[in-house]
């Protein structure tokens, strides 16, 4: 039986050049970065070089660019670091309800600590209003973190809207981007970003690498204490071997980017086209005008999340709730209650399927056909 893959939002297969590209660094550029001898320039001109391709892919500068353990600690970073290194300008927060954990989880903290956080609401396709966010905004407002497209639903924000607000109060403006970053074309100056959190492995890099992008003017508060590294924002010998294979899923998601968009687009059409065909009843969650071109999530009315996960995964498609599951059951989807509400449907019958590296147009056929067959069981 052919498995296949359909959660690439959760993580991503490594790209064949990439590990190529890891195991080579590995073997033969195995210095310290921070040592003088010939050893320690060869890895450090691999962190330059590296630095430089991430920094163009963004329209940032070098010196923006700093390498962390990936989306997470890239996330904390900036919410911490922005949190304690402006605090004397206010004590006020602001982010949406459907954000991933990394920032959720980080606001609740800075809240047990005596900052303020506002979460926005977000309408029943996930998005934001910038009418809301202007009247959150206050004079002691010192961060804004809206992310960029939603992981769950895919829905993706008016984030050049926000920047535009923002870009003359004294708020740093913080997008999470792990999941647009390589599907979405994105320029830090133009949409008015400082801080921008990526990870290598959602576009076939490692895990275990990401970066954070900081505008120079930014100022950021320690989170790690101990060498020079990252001028003095991350200490700790870089991980040269991933940074390395990082660069390469970036060049290659740069030339694919285009073809890649259009090939995910073109999925999703074939994937609701053949359940429509089969006379399968769903929902798309979210919007598809403004949406990842990966990610799909759809509610199907009368069944349970569970036994869809299960009964597709023995079918040989694995997909995900977009929730967490816990002790055999499955925790309401934070980001489904922002957009229905507590008592919704939805919350027990959507699943998300994201399509990546390695899909084919007989796979999402054969997922969509198992999808149905899946739906139609435990409808009976």
């Amino acid at each position: 039986m052919e498995r296949i893959y359909m959660d690439h939002a959760a993580t991503s297969p490594m790209h064949p050049k990439v590990i190529e590209k890891m195991v080579e660094v590995m073997n033969a550029q195995f210095g310290n970065p921070s040592s003088i001898h010939s050893f320690g320039r060869e890895a450090r001109n691999i962190l330059d070089t590296s630095r430089f391709t991430m920094a163009k892919s963004i329209g940032a500068k070098e010196n923006e660019i700093i390498f962390t353990s990936g989306g997470t600690e890239a996330d904390n970073l900036a919410l911490f670091g922005v949190a304690e290194a402006y605090q004397g300008q206010g004590k006020h927060i602001i982010t949406t309800q459907i954000e991933h954990h990394a920032v959720l989880h980080a606001c609740q903290k800075l809240e047990k600590v005596g900052y303020e956080v506002t979460y926005l609401p977000v309408d029943d396709t996930g998005r934001i209003s910038i009418e809301a966010l202007k009247e959150a905004l206050r004079d002691d407002t010192i961060l804004v973190s809206i992310m960029y497209g939603n992981n769950e639903v895919g829905t993706l924000q008016p984030i050049k809207k926000a920047g535009e607000l923002l870009k003359d109060h004294q708020a740093k403006f913080h997008t999470d981007a792990v999941q647009a970053y390589g599907l979405e074309k994105i320029d830090v100056n133009e949409i008015h970003i400082d801080l921008l959190s990526v990870s290598a492995h959602k576009i076939n890099g490692p895990k275990g690498i990401g970066f954070l992008y900081a505008r120079e003017n930014v100022k950021l508060s320690q989170r790690s204490f101990g060498g020079e590294q990252e001028r003095k924002r991350r200490a700790g010998t870089e991980n040269t071997a991933s940074i390395a294979g990082f660069r390469e899923a970036v060049l290659i998601v740069q030339q694919e980017q285009n073809a890649k968009r259009e090939l995910y687009q073109n999925f999703k059409s074939i994937f609701m086209k053949t359940l429509e065909d089969q006379q399968v009843d769903f929902e798309i969650n979210g919007i598809l005008e403004y949406s990842l071109p990966h990610v799909l999530n759809l509610s199907f009315p009368g069944t349970n999340v569970e036994a869809m996960l299960v009964n597709l995964d023995l079918a040989g498609v694995a997909v995900s709730s977009g929730s967490a599951c816990t002790a055999g059951s499955i925790e309401p989807s934070h980001v489904l209650v922002a957009m229905f509400g507590k008592g919704s449907e939805r919350l027990v019958n959507s699943i998300r399927f994201s399509f990546g590296l390695g899909n084919t147009k007989e796979q999402i056929l054969k997922a969509a056909e198992e999808t149905a067959r899946a739906v139609q069981r435990l409808r009976k």
